[in-house]
């Protein structure tokens, strides 16, 4: 039986980034840069208006009070997307809207707030003249051209996770394509004869498949592409046969099949179809958990073969395939995020092995707690929708009370934390 770092270890050291493609720029949210994205254009491509209001010049505003306001004369309009020909001059204005490029001659722009403009539109007059309420400084609501982004600049560099700030990025200097690493293609297979497909009646001692669904899920949500194999049946033909199935995927994994029963046999045929590097982690729950490559073809193809208890299956993939899909994204943060919060509830940690316990954490008073979510039998799957994070105890600690500080690795983090 090994640790969790090492059965880790040896399964990072079995994938590898995955190779560059070419995608749309919305088909990339997660994925990460294979490329250096330089920029063609300034942002904005001209000085333009910040505000809706007047261009003008703002030497015009000086001693310039609402009693005593200081009076330009309207010479045009110009609204976003729009260049005009007007020009300001001394005493002069042109009504400007927000992101419509600054006339020549206007230096500044006053917002309408500063102007008499509601008032002269409250008695009818028409906008001729504008009266300006306050001294303003040369440049006010102005944006300078590419003073966002400028031509020949850097702008998203070869490594940076795509998250939808860096999908406008790329909209906003035109790019529609953009190489990222391409997204693991990750195959599921479940395995067991009590098995029954998801919306098929449910014969007497048989249970439904939830696990392809959660793992497809979990697959998923961590950036990858879930390639559900079905079921196979309890004997070696039915597995082999299944498993060949995976020889396009970049990884396989399985559930159940992996304790010493006499009919988990996904390690008999791991081993004759690759090999195995582990089968057993300590750690609770998730113990029974195999890992190897398998030879299908020419290819290699990393294995998983997780426990088949629901909550097992759901931690294990956690602690080890979501690295293992990160990695081969690319992505260079593996580690889910951790909190030190206060312990509400009292744990038991009874065989000595590394325990990730359900809980709920809250804020309370400032500080994080922590709550079991109730039985942490590895069947309870009704717990891990009760849980946002994992309470770790430490091999080497008998239990947790009431009051301990742990460390509690978040699953989620919500609005309310």
């Amino acid at each position: 039986m090994i640790s969790v770092e090492e059965a880790l270890e040896k399964v990072l050291g079995h994938v590898d980034v995955l190779e560059a493609e070419d995608e749309e720029i919305l088909s990339t949210l997660g994925q990460v840069l294979a490329e250096d994205v330089r920029s063609t254009i300034d942002i904005p491509g001209l000085d333009n208006s910040a505000m809706d209001g007047y261009a003008i010049q703002a030497e015009g505003t000086v001693s310039a009070t609402r009693s005593s306001p200081n009076f330009f004369r309207v010479v045009g309009e110009v609204a976003a997307g729009y260049v005009t020909k007007d020009e300001v001059g001394p005493g002069s204005a042109i009504r400007i809207m927000t992101g419509a490029p600054i006339p020549g001659g206007a230096d500044t722009v006053v917002q309408f707030e500063d102007t008499d403009e509601e008032n002269r539109k409250s008695r009818g007059e028409p906008l001729t003249e504008i009266g300006v309420f306050r001294e303003v400084q040369k440049g006010l609501n102005v944006r300078r051209a590419g003073e966002d982004i400028s031509s020949g600049s850097l702008v998203l560099g070869k490594g940076t996770l795509v998250r939808p700030q860096e999908i406008g990025v790329l909209a906003s200097v035109g790019r529609d394509v953009v190489s990222v690493h391409r997204r693991p293609v990750v195959a599921i297979l479940s395995t067991g004869d009590e098995l029954v497909e998801v919306g098929k009646p449910l014969p007497q001692g048989k249970i439904y498949s939830s696990n392809t669904y959660s793992l497809a899920a979990q697959v998923t949500r961590y950036g990858a592409v879930p390639r559900v194999l079905g079921t196979a049946r309890d004997n070696v033909k039915s597995l082999e046969a299944k498993i060949d199935e995976a020889r396009d995927a970049d990884m396989l994994i399985t559930s159940a099949g992996v304790s010493v029963g006499d009919y988990d046999i996904v390690k008999e045929v791991l081993a004759r179809k690759g090999e195995v590097t582990f089968w057993t982690v300590r750690m609770k729950p998730g113990k029974p958990l195999a890992f190897g490559v398998l030879r299908l073809g020419k290819k290699e193809v990393p294995h998983l073969g997780l426990p088949g208890n629901p909550v097992s299956s759901m931690i294990t993939f956690e602690q080890f395939a979501r690295p293992a899909i990160l990695k081969m994204l690319g992505r260079k943060v593996l580690a889910k995020p951790t909190v030190r919060a206060r312990s509400e509830s009292h744990v038991n940690n009874t065989d000595m092995r590394r325990v990730y316990a359900r809980v709920k954490v809250r804020r309370d008073n400032g500080e994080y707690v922590a709550r079991a979510t109730g039985p942490q039998g590895s069947g309870i799957l009704t717990s891990m929708t009760q849980a946002n994070g994992l309470m770790i105890i430490p091999e080497d600690t008998p239990a947790v009370n009431i009051g301990d500080e742990v460390t509690v690795q978040m699953l989620d983090w919500e609005q309310d934390i």
